[in-house]
């Protein structure tokens, strides 16, 4: 019961577990995530045969009030009386139980026309809802736990590499589910099925990240204790709050390139179902897109930590970043070449697994420099609006394929083999060169609106241990 009892550890050097296993959480999530990042667009327009216009108000109103919500879950965590194992690490059991009963629903087809399209919209805000709060606290645990940026980045690195081998297993398990879901409740719904199966594996890896936080973190006292308050120290005021991000130029332009980061990840996820089957004329080539880029993924992530070291996480971010942009030019000007195409956009992804270990280990630099700058530890807050970048990215992920699609004058009943020189650019436009555009944007915010160094960072956090000494 040690876990109900009011402890405040001092620093508690990472464990052989988290060191190796922390991000089978992510490992979890993603797997259930791809679903919809790789399927969603094309349930609505191939499975359950939507109209364009209804795909674009499903996708869009979903997405968009996922994204005006995002930025909550960390304000409400920081803010609110912490539960019995944590302010944080309770969040890991505390709700995702619900989240497989209601995202299955955002890939079932019940009925036909408008009702059949709320339910869908329902399903995704109210799954998105709940998972949320979880994933602010998993990235919030490696502040917590991460008392140094050595420490943050080896935490990031792990989660990143096991994140990414998520990806690698879901092109041979989502194919294999789906088929037997299929066979169960039928091919239209059978994402849903794969949903729910998936969504139950990511309860149970969260709760294995649970159990490796133990002992990391400030406790509540225990019942019948004198208080069960929050400390005034850990608790922030909606002042506190806003102070944190206003006075925090590095966060503002993380959160930019934070943003065209994941739209490159969503929209080449979203598309490639369709360039597959449309440009290249072999759908079979989908799956194997998928191994391929994420096996790179996972070699990125795990030469993360090497880099940083080497060249700062900071540079070595912006490089990355510049590199992808050219490597995504590069497939659009030769989009017709598929092994071209395969072999670029797997170099490129090669890059984003790189550049997603690094962004949490900057985040991390963030709250360190917040905390020097306001004297208050907003790490729920500055955690969540993780969030933001990654919701926005959803949001305009559907808006982005919805209008490439429109613009190459697609049809759900055309015949691949019949798709127009008009309808492949435009799916390449939006597979490669829209990404690419946003990627150059990051780096030109991250190059003159971050200049937290390694030095720096140190120099504040021995700031700030002088000061709680003192």
């Amino acid at each position: 019961m040690a876990d109900q009892k009011a402890s405040a550890p001092a620093h508690k050097p990472l464990s052989r577990q988290l060191k190796a296993f922390y991000g089978v959480g992510d490992f979890g999530f993603n797997l259930m995530s791809s679903i919809e990042s790789y399927y969603f667009n094309f349930f609505l327009t191939n499975l359950a045969q939507f109209a364009l216009p209804i795909v674009t108000m499903i996708t869009t109103v979903a997405s968009t009030v996922d994204a005006l919500l995002s930025w909550i879950y960390g304000a409400i965590i920081n803010s609110s009386k912490p539960m019995k194992w944590g302010r944080y690490r309770s969040w890991l059991v505390a709700i995702p139980w619900i989240v497989p009963f209601l995202y299955a629903f955002q890939f079932v087809k019940i009925g036909s026309g408008i009702l059949s399209a709320v339910i869908i919209i329902v399903a995704a805000i109210a799954s998105h809802v709940c998972w949320n709060f979880a994933y602010v606290a998993n990235v919030s645990m490696i502040s917590v736990a991460g008392k140094t940026p050595e420490e943050r980045s080896q935490l990031a690195a792990t989660r990143a590499a096991w994140s990414n081998a998520s990806k690698v297993i879901f092109s041979y398990a989502a194919p294999v589910v789906a088929s037997v879901a299929a066979g169960i409740i039928g091919k239209v719904n059978m994402y849903g099925g794969a949903a729910f199966c998936f969504g139950i594996l990511f309860v149970v890896l969260y709760y294995a990240h649970f159990r490796m936080f133990k002992g990391y973190e400030e406790t509540a006292p225990a019942e019948g204790a004198a208080s069960a308050k929050a400390p005034a120290k850990d608790r922030t005021s909606g002042k506190d709050l806003l102070k944190a991000l206003a006075q925090n130029p590095p966060l503002i332009a993380l959160l930019i390139a934070d943003l065209a980061k994941f739209m490159f990840n969503f929209i080449c996820m979203g598309f490639a179902s369709y360039y597959f089957l449309y440009v290249a004329n072999n759908s079979a080539l989908t799956p194997v897109y998928i191994l391929v880029t994420n096996i790179f993924c996972i070699i990125g992530a795990y030469l993360s930590k090497t880099l940083s070291n080497r060249f700062s996480t900071r540079n070595t971010t912006i490089g990355v970043m510049a590199i992808q942009a050219v490597l995504l030019i590069l497939a659009f000007i030769g989009h017709n070449n598929v092994m071209l195409v395969l072999i670029l956009m797997s170099a490129a992804l090669f890059g984003y697994g790189i550049t997603y270990a690094c962004t949490p280990a900057l985040y991390g630099d963030t709250i360190v420099y917040s905390e020097w700058k306001t004297g208050k530890n907003a790490a729920g807050w500055i955690s969540g609006l993780q969030n933001v970048p990654l919701k926005v990215s959803i949001m305009t992920r559907g808006i982005i394929i919805s209008a490439c699609l429109a613009a190459g004058a697609f049809q759900s009943d055309i015949d691949p083999a019949s798709a127009t020189d008009k309808l492949k650019t435009a799916i390449s436009a939006g597979f490669m060169m829209i990404p690419a555009i946003a990627l150059i944007i990051a780096v030109l915010c991250l190059a003159f609106g971050f200049r937290l160094t390694r030095d720096k960072v140190d120099q504040y956090t021995t700031e700030i241990e002088a000061r709680k000494k003192a």
